[in-house]
Order: structure tokens, then sequence, then C-alpha cells
């Protein structure tokens, strides 16, 4: 039988594009109702806008999917949460996939450089899914995805920030593993690897073209759903 979502709720954050528009995608397909979270900005934390996030929930509808667009900053975890609620009544599903870049050397490095990197990775999913927490605890069920990367578990020159950021994401979702248990509340930590706007500064061209972001969802709906059993991975 497929993995479905049926009468379940999603939020993903940073679902305007990239990895976060795939899931996003996938889970309406198999019957979740998702809030599809983008502040709406650039790779650098710069403003942009919003209409990448109107456009994911109107391919969302258009395919017979029920989904709602949020635009709130992922520090404002609570807000979020809070309008997942408001318009669907439950939350079962938390991908924390939002995230910025600053590159540079460590020497060339700024302390804005710094902050806004772990603010919006490490405090952002910290936000969310503190927001999150008591209601799964409440329904006895929840299923939290944090996003690592490569550069988290090996490092990668002039990402220092970054790295910090993502390997801190890893020890976050292993000791909620342990908290949530008794309540069913799943998390597990991908770190994945696509040909996104992100993945296009450091990778050639023909990799970014060749590792589609839709390759791994299938991975994040079977961690998200009602089968898995496994947590702290």
């Amino acid at each position: 039988m497929p993995v479905r979502f049926d009468g379940q709720v999603a939020i993903v954050t940073g679902a305007g594009g990239g990895l976060g528009r795939e899931y996003a995608l996938l889970l309406a397909a198999r019957g979740a109702k998702v809030l599809v979270n983008d502040v709406g900005v650039a790779l650098s934390g710069a403003a942009s806008e919003s209409a990448k996030t109107d456009q994911v929930v109107a391919d969302i509808r258009a395919r017979g999917g029920e989904a709602a667009a949020d635009y709130n900053s992922v520090l404002d975890g609570q807000k979020i949460i809070d309008h997942a609620l408001s318009l669907f009544g439950r939350v079962d599903i938390l991908i924390n996939n939002a995230g910025v870049l600053r590159d540079a050397s460590f020497m060339k490095m700024t302390h804005q450089d710094w902050n806004l990197v772990l603010d919006v990775h490490v405090r952002g999913a910290y936000a969310c899914t503190k927001a999150a927490w008591p209601v799964m605890q409440k329904q006895n069920y929840g299923r939290i995805i944090m996003t690592a990367s490569a550069a988290g578990l090996y490092g990668n020159f002039g990402q220092a920030n970054y790295s910090t950021a993502k390997s801190a994401l890893v020890g976050f979702a292993k000791t909620l593993a342990f908290e949530g248990a008794k309540k069913n509340i799943l998390v597990n930590c991908i770190a994945p690897l696509a040909g996104t706007r992100m993945t296009a500064t450091v990778l050639p061209p023909d990799l970014v073209e060749a590792m589609k972001p839709e390759f791994v969802a299938p991975l994040v709906a079977f961690l998200c759903s009602k089968d898995c059993r496994d947590s702290g991975q």
C-alpha cells in the first residue's frame, strides 16, 4: 500500500522552492493538508518576495490538494504553528527545512554572517519545534524532520557557520527522539544533497541538473508517515 497522509496536517518551512517545495507537493498529493511556509528571501537572507510560496500553494490546489501559504519567519515559530492550528485544527508533521547561506572563509566571516545562519537554521528549527511539541504531545502523535547537511557532517571550506548549524541539528534530533518516544513523536534528521539554488553555489552545473530535489522527497515522506518506526536517525 502506498504511504498516505489523509486527515493529517503538515508544515514545511522553506517550502517556496527546492527540496521544501517537493516535500510539500508530495505530502499534499498523498492526502495531507499542507501549510507552505516561506518568508520569501534570497539565499543571503535579504528580503525578496512571496510569489514562489503562493505558486507552490497554487500548484498543490491545481492537483486537487489542500494547502495554504504562511509568510512568517521561522524565528516566529509559534505564529506558524498557530496559523496551522487556526486553519486545520492540528499539526502532525513538521519539516524544518528553511535555511540561508552566508559563505566566507572564517577569517573573513562577520558576526552578522555567523549569527544569521545560526539563527535561521538552529533557532528557527528550535522555535518551530518548541511550538509544535505540546500540540503533538496532546495528540500522542507527531513526526518531525530536521535538515542537516554533508557540510555539517564533514565540514566544507567557507561554511563554518553553516556547518556548525547543521551539525547542531543532528544532536537536536537525537535528543528529541529520546524525549518524544513515549508520546509517539518520532524525530529524524536527514542530510540531503540535491540540485537547488543553495547547492548551485557549490556544485558543478551538471550535478545540479542531475540531482533533482524530487528524488529526496519519498524518503522524507516515509519518515513522516505512520508506518515509520525509526527515530533519532
